[in-house]
């Protein structure tokens, strides 16, 4: 007869339940750049990647929890270029924080994500700036100084501390979603958390 102790070396089946890890870093509406209301049941983090495939290939999916949640959604990105995999990452992260400065955050986060092929070329994201009226002198200049650089390393390493380590990860109502980054499962994970 083994003891109970024995039975744990060799890999019996522990009852302790998985919990995923959390988002460390609270959402703040002083920081966060955040599409919806403020105060909703629902709120769904993703730190992304501009460069990364699979980030583009989750865009549209949120899209399509945006617009089956509505008002009922607060949805927040934050950035987490994988620069080892992806050079071209933390120029675009750089230049949707350019944008965020001059209130078009979302517009400049859209775009990149639509136009990934053009990434590593400044001109298509500085032409697009100013068909939306943004002063692109002004994010050139940013993006020279790199005058971002530091709130896109904050966001990374609160991801490092939340437990991510690819993109695109997202936090459902505070807790790391391990499922697939697609529509069907990210709702039924908003909905069974509410």
């Amino acid at each position: 007869m083994s003891s109970p102790a024995s039975r744990k070396k060799r890999g019996a089946v522990s009852s302790e339940r998985y919990e995923s890890p959390r988002l460390i870093m609270a959402v703040s509406p002083e920081r966060d750049h955040i599409a919806g209301p403020a105060a909703v049941p629902l709120t769904l983090v993703e730190y992304g990647d501009y460069q990364c495939p699979y980030c583009g290939a989750a865009y549209p999916e949120v899209k399509i929890v945006q617009k089956k949640l509505g008002p009922r959604l607060r949805f927040v990105f934050r950035n987490f270029p994988i620069t080892s995999a992806h050079p071209f990452a933390m120029r675009a992260a750089e230049t949707a924080e350019a944008a965020s400065a001059q209130g078009k955050f979302w517009e400049m986060h859209d775009f990149l994500y639509e136009h990934q092929d053009t990434l590593g070329d400044d001109q298509p994201a500085l032409t697009f700036a100013r068909s939306i009226g943004l002063d692109v002198r002004r994010i050139a200049k940013e993006l020279d100084l790199h005058t971002y650089i530091d709130r896109i390393k904050e966001d990374f390493m609160g991801g490092v501390r939340s437990g991510v380590n690819g993109t695109p990860t997202f936090f459902v109502n505070g807790a790391r979603h391990d499922g697939p980054p697609v529509a069907e499962y990210l709702l039924a994970a908003l909905e069974s958390s509410s």
